[in-house]
């Protein structure tokens, strides 16, 4: 009998193993893809410089920022104006005075690296077309710091046509300085949560699973621990001192359970696209549009009424009414109007982003 009980309980035990290895782990996903490492993120550099080279359509003689702004350049070069001054120059219309803007990675940079930039006019200007951005310095992203990080200088592409005053010069920023995203501090890391995952229980479940799958290097000692719904403070173990990025590719490799989601309704106003989850549900409610009524559940009779949910014990979804609402023509952005109502109204049972 014990024998039969033994072989039995094997062969259970084979099949979940078997089932195991051949049923791939549903809703997992690597740390990394729900958080960053504080340090590792964006800077940008910023400077005002001058687009010559522009075909009559620049700012002209008018627009003093950019006569004067010209002057200290050709003084700098060693061409100062004559006695006559700024006035010299009032036939210049082939500059125009712009602002340079370039983003760090958020790895950092090194002296040497080349990266775009992005040009767009302050002044009068027409367009940009066919201009080229005299050598100008970035200046670093901490206030009041007058260190420069990088010049730029290059021909100007514009990236659309329809915005002639903006453009961009393809590596045209080249840095001078060094751009280290120091991620390290007093012997420990902070996990970052994305905005799209900022919750307590998440933050606290991070720290629970570096607790539960690394804590073995500190002797059982737990080293992490959730600060606030966002960050989370990671002890870095004694034997990774000296090689802390080992330990941070460990850190974000552990695999979790992709976090849930409250429901959202993510909304382009420019583009008229609306995104909306699955799960969202409304409130009972009755819009009116034009000559249409439209009712959340069961409708009274008459040709003016649709029904989006049919079922009355059914919690009505925004995608039911969407789609009622379609049904009748109703244009994309006054759907974005009735969806903005609903959440004035405290109907719209998810969050609403507005892009």
């Amino acid at each position: 009998m014990q024998s039969r009980v033994a072989t039995y309980f094997a062969a259970v035990t084979a099949l979940c193993v078997c089932w195991a290895l051949v049923t791939p782990a549903q809703g997992r996903t690597a740390l990394r893809t729900i958080c960053r490492v504080k340090g590792q993120e964006e800077n940008t550099l910023n400077g005002l410089g001058i687009v010559v080279g522009l075909k009559g359509s620049g700012d002209g003689g008018g627009f003093l920022p950019t006569i004067r702004s010209l002057a200290i350049a050709m003084e700098l070069m060693g061409t100062p104006i004559g006695q006559g001054g700024a006035a010299e120059l009032k036939d210049a219309k082939n500059v125009a005075l712009v602002t340079v803007t370039a983003t760090i990675p958020a790895a950092g940079a090194r002296q040497g690296d080349k990266i775009d930039c992005v040009v767009s006019s302050v002044g009068s200007a027409k367009s940009l077309a066919g201009g080229r951005l005299f050598m100008t310095a970035l200046l670093g992203p901490i206030p009041n710091s007058r260190q420069v990080f990088a010049l730029a200088e290059g021909p100007i592409t514009l990236d659309d046509p329809d915005l002639p005053t903006t453009g961009r010069i393809y590596a045209g920023c080249r840095l001078e300085e060094d751009f280290d995203n120091v991620f390290t501090k007093d012997g420990k890391i902070a996990l970052v949560l994305d905005k799209d995952y900022a919750d307590f229980q998440v933050a606290q479940d991070v720290a629970e699973l570096v607790n539960s799958q690394l804590s073995f290097q500190s002797s059982g000692l737990p080293l992490a621990k959730a600060l606030d719904q966002v960050n989370i403070e990671v002890t870095i173990p004694q034997q990774y001192e000296d090689d802390p990025v080992l330990f941070v590719s460990q850190v974000l490799s552990l695999p979790m359970l992709a976090p849930q989601t409250g429901p959202r309704v993510v909304i382009n106003e420019r583009a008229g696209s609306i995104v909306i989850g699955g799960d969202v549900e409304i409130g009972a409610v009755v819009v009116t549009h034009k000559n249409i009524v439209i009712e959340a559940g069961t409708a009274p009779g008459g040709n003016r009424f649709v029904t989006v949910a049919p079922e009355p014990t059914e919690s009505p979804k925004l995608k039911a009414l969407v789609e009622a609402l379609n049904a009748v023509h109703v244009p994309a952005e006054e759907i974005i109007d009735i969806i903005k109502g609903l959440e004035r109204n405290g109907k719209l049972h998810a969050e609403l982003i507005i892009e």
